[in-house]
């Protein structure tokens, strides 16, 4: 699926038309254009001939049933995955992958070892949604919420990941909430700097995984271009200008960034109003071991009787690689086709 074709074809056609597309594309999710009986028939086979509305993916159910990986193929052969997570409280949150590898390069980050090949495109952002979107249209339930938290930095893909976020928003369209959307970065100063000045109230989240600059950069590599102090110092701006809580995503790794030292330099960072720590119990993904989970209970206390706001992220689709940290185009065997 192209959007950017399709607005190509449709450029010489009255507004109008472009608007029956649109909500042909993203509200009633078609995946022909023969059933845009709106538009005429010649339109219908232009469209069809030179914007297919196919999207190329392969659905992996985790046993949960709480989530569910999709593998989806490019035109130009390249492989992304995102993923699709199924809440308690019947929200259905889509995982967006922004790049086709990732060159942050963490330590403990599946996708960082696969290295970097190219940023997606504004249309294949789109498709990830639309996938699950008429996936979930079987089932009379919608896609509620959008997280940049796959593969890749989104603040290095800034242009086309606020493009389809924006398109995404459209009232005349998919007609998601901005609330709804959130962006995680490894720390990249620039686009925290340009979210703060846009006006969409977009959710920011922060990969922080470290309490000190010392064991940061040993696991984030960027640490030492954007230390911690940088990068605090601009979340702090973007507060002051967007007045929203900023999300700190916190890896629990055994006896690496979990002991009860960790959680008191965590302490002396995180200590203000509008900081929100969410911890994640690790994914193994390499050399790494999850955090126990004694310790994960004692890490979290000690943050809460610090008066540290602080949440528990729940693990969705670790059985299928699917968790937080995981996603690297691996190849397994569909359990099902989209």
């Amino acid at each position: 699926m192209d959007w950017q074709k399709v607005l190509q074809v449709l450029a010489t056609q009255s507004k109008f038309r472009l608007k029956q597309a649109q909500k042909a594309v993203f509200v009633d999710l078609i995946t022909n254009w023969q059933e845009c009986t709106v538009l005429s028939k010649e339109l219908r086979d232009e469209l069809n001939i030179g914007c297919p509305l196919e999207i190329k993916g392969q659905i992996f159910g985790s046993a949960d049933s709480e989530s569910a990986k999709a593998l989806l193929t490019f035109a130009d052969g390249a492989q992304i995955e995102t993923v699709l997570m199924r809440h308690n409280d019947g929200r259905n949150t889509v995982c967006v992958s922004s790049q086709v590898g990732c060159p942050m390069a963490c330590a403990f980050c599946a996708t960082g070892q696969m290295g970097f090949k190219r940023n997606l495109t504004v249309s294949e952002i789109l498709s990830q949604v639309l996938f699950f979107a008429r996936h979930l249209k079987d089932e009379n339930k919608k896609v509620s919420n959008v997280v940049f938290m796959g593969m890749g930095e989104p603040f290095l893909n800034y242009n086309n990941v606020m493009s389809a976020i924006k398109i995404l928003n459209d009232q005349q369209g998919f007609n998601l909430g901005a609330r709804h959307f959130a962006i995680s970065t490894c720390g990249v100063i620039e686009g925290i700097k340009k979210l703060a000045t846009d006006s969409l109230q977009i959710n920011l989240a922060i990969s922080l995984h470290a309490p000190e600059d010392k064991l940061r950069g040993e696991l984030m590599p960027i640490n030492k271009k954007h230390p911690l102090k940088e990068v605090l110092h601009e979340v702090d701006n973007y507060i002051a200008k967007k007045n929203r809580r900023v999300m700190f995503e916190y890896l629990l790794i055994k006896d690496v960034n979990d002991s009860l030292s960790h959680a008191e330099k965590l302490i002396k960072i995180m200590s203000k109003p509008l900081y929100i720590v969410n911890l994640i119990p690790y994914n193994p993904t390499g050399k790494f071991q999850p955090a126990e989970e004694k310790q994960i209970n004692k890490f979290m206390q000690t943050l809460l009787d610090a008066g540290i706001t602080t949440t528990r992220r729940h693990s969705f689709g670790g059985d299928i690689e699917a968790a937080c940290g995981q996603l690297a185009t691996s190849a397994v065997p569909p359990l099902r086709g989209a």
